[in-house]
């Protein structure tokens, strides 16, 4: 099997230095990512093309076509099959053979380009295929403006090719042809199709994570980034990197206030991510903010927050809206991720500020103590992409109890002011009322001749939390769920 794979049409328009440079890029990745699949694949090519050449006893038609599908910078793959040059009669009998069962009730157009020197034009191979084609065919003519079957024939010197079939690419830029950014992920909708985005850029792309809700969600957004990685970048080696954010969401919470609480966790995120992108020498940050969607990602908060760092922010998704963001992720494939992906709502102000002021946030972050910041980004780890899943943690299983025993003590994980609406009341147990970002400090100091079991509204804070803890060796955790 022999294929033809056109770069992007941006690539095509650049300078012969740059072109060169990354068309070279796209050989070396494309070169890469088959050789996982046969080292005798044969990848070569020119200024405007590559050519891959595939073994035809192995088997790769469908493995190889997947993974050409998923590389960056590509605009168009091409089965075709190679023959010398007779006759324009010739020709015309082959693309006979090659399009048999295709084109019967279809328009179909022929696009013909040539090379070299010949006493023919492209326009004379177009007419000499097309009424071939209708002679042996029972079509619904020729439509030269959208056809719906192209049949694609190229001439050079002494020989031609046909393409009996035309698969779309991806786009963009070749993986690697651009600078490195790092993307903040959450595992939700809008970062992973914003990492994504940047990939099919050919921006190579880090991923950093703020670790808010314990082991059950970083194990999630491990998941959805080694995907991410696995299927558009894997040509490229990256790094995952996760950050231990509760003391800094407890320290927000105990000296910022409530109305700038969303502002200044991401102003602090920015901080620490501009911090960590300097020592990986990392070009620029990438956000999943689209404008307006909540109260922090107003223009005038996304200003402040902006002020925190010196590094370019993009942000690919500011002007799409939800449903785009979500039809993306079902065609990408992190649909499914997104939608199970735990949902962490710990630093959710009551009535948050749509048009912060920079010096009345910066004169809240003066409240706070600096050294927490620097203290979680010193305790950041970094791991290799390609071994995410090998090294990921495991969230422990936590059994979920309905009715407690009468001894059980309940610890209330939700935030004051959701407990303060809707109080726990129970008649026959002791309800304890620690807010989640405090309870990593408390639980060693309670007593371990109880069991505990952690509650919130919805479920999903008390299970990550009560799964961290049990975890770091807390056999005494469970979770309070009690039935609707």
């Amino acid at each position: 099997m022999k294929l033809l794979i056109r770069p992007a049409p941006e690539v095509a328009i650049k300078s012969k230095p740059v072109r060169r440079q990354q068309m070279k890029q796209l050989r070396q990745n494309i070169r890469k990512l088959l050789a996982r699949l046969d080292h005798e694949i044969v990848v070569e090519g020119s200024w405007d093309r590559v050519d891959v050449e595939v073994p035809d006893d192995r088997g790769l038609y469908g493995p190889v076509i997947d993974a050409l599908l998923r590389i960056p910078g590509i605009s168009s793959i091409q089965e075709i099959e190679v023959y010398p040059f007779q006759s324009l009669e010739d020709i015309g009998e082959k693309a006979v053979a090659a399009f048999a069962g295709r084109l019967d009730g279809k328009t179909f157009a022929v696009r013909a380009k040539r090379l070299g020197s010949h006493d023919f034009r492209s326009i004379d191979i177009e007419r000499s295929v097309g009424a071939a084609l209708c002679k042996a065919f029972d079509t619904a003519g020729v439509d030269l403006k959208s056809p719906q079957v192209e049949v694609r024939i190229e001439v050079k010197e002494d020989g031609f090719h046909i393409a009996r079939r035309k698969h779309q690419g991806l786009g963009g830029y070749p993986l690697g042809s651009v600078e490195s950014v790092m993307t903040l992920i959450s595992g939700g909708y809008d970062s992973s199709v914003a990492a994504y985005l940047m990939m099919r850029r050919g921006l190579r792309s880090h991923f950093l994570f703020f670790n808010l809700g314990g082991t059950a969600h970083e194990v999630g957004v491990r998941q959805v980034v080694h995907y991410l990685w696995e299927r558009y970048g894997a040509s490229h080696n990256v790094k995952f990197i996760s950050v231990p954010f509760e003391g800094v969401v407890a320290e927000i919470m105990r000296s910022v206030n409530n109305r700038h609480w969303g502002v200044v966790l991401k102003r602090q995120m920015l901080k620490a991510a501009a911090e960590i992108a300097r020592d990986l020498n990392i070009a620029g940050l990438v956000m999943g903010d689209a404008v307006a969607q909540v109260s922090s990602q107003t223009l005038s908060n996304l200003n402040v927050v902006d002020r925190a760092s010196d590094e370019v922010v993009l942000r690919p998704l500011i002007a799409m809206d939800k449903q785009e963001i979500i039809r993306i992720a079902h065609d990408i494939g992190t649909e499914s991720f997104a939608r199970n992906m735990p949902e962490y709502c710990g630093v959710i102000s009551q009535k948050p500020a749509t048009r912060a002021k920079l010096h009345r946030v910066e004169a809240d972050e003066a409240n706070m103590d600096a050294g927490v910041l620097a203290r979680v980004v010193e305790k950041r780890t970094e791991t290799p992409v390609n071994r995410l899943l090998e090294t990921t943690v495991t969230p422990e299983e936590v059994e979920l109890v309905e009715t407690p025993a009468v001894n059980d003590v309940i610890i209330d994980v939700r935030h004051p002011t959701e407990e303060e609406q809707s109080p726990l009341e129970l008649t026959n147990n002791r309800v304890l009322k620690i807010p989640f970002y405090e309870l990593n400090q408390q639980i060693d100091e309670l007593p371990q001749n109880r069991q505990y079991l952690l509650y919130c509204d919805r479920g999903t804070m008390s299970r990550m939390h009560a799964g961290h803890l049990k975890a770091e060796g807390h056999d005494n955790v469970k979770v309070y769920a009690p039935a609707s």
